[in-house]
């Protein structure tokens, strides 16, 4: 068995997704798989172009740094800005948005670590072939469901 070392961002990984960037700073490896924590930075004016969605079988933490992200979580907005700490269940429906002028960013902890590097790798992958357009809606249903999300249905036409 290999001995581990204790290390700072020993994940350190930037990927970006249109204009999102996630910065990853450990993955399952890192942490017995017991976490995923990383940095997610939305621009000012930005909304998530990713369809609502739950998290299976994993709880998802968000702690603003800068700026404020409205979370719609099971129907409720909630905003969260530098110093709020926010805990979305594991089967809440959720999404994100920056309706602000200013970027945000925030920390994320994923416990247990299901979801991690590889999916933001494989979404950045989908939306990059859509250029510019929806991605395919199907490929991404199928990237959330090998890490550990379901895809929201959409909401009742009003």
């Amino acid at each position: 068995m290999q001995q581990r070392t204790a290390s700072t961002n020993p994940s350190e990984e930037t990927i970006g997704i249109g204009p999102l960037g996630i910065r990853f700073l450990l993955t399952g490896d890192d942490s017995n798989g017991s976490m995923s924590v990383f940095e997610v930075f939305v621009p000012a004016g930005q909304k998530l172009a990713a369809p609502a969605h739950k998290n299976d079988a994993y709880e998802e933490m968000l702690y603003g740094i800068e700026g404020v992200l409205t979370w719609t979580v099971d129907g409720q907005a909630i905003e969260v800005g530098p110093g709020q700490a926010l805990c979305i269940p594991r089967g809440a429906v959720h999404r994100f948005d920056n309706f602000g002028s200013q970027d945000a960013r925030q920390l994320a902890v994923i416990s247990p670590a299901i979801m991690g590097p590889a999916y933001f790798r494989e979404a950045a992958e989908i939306a990059g072939a859509a250029a510019g357009g929806p991605p395919d809606r199907a490929k991404m249903m199928e990237v959330f469901r090998r890490h550990g999300m379901t895809v929201a249905p959409p909401p009742p036409a009003t």
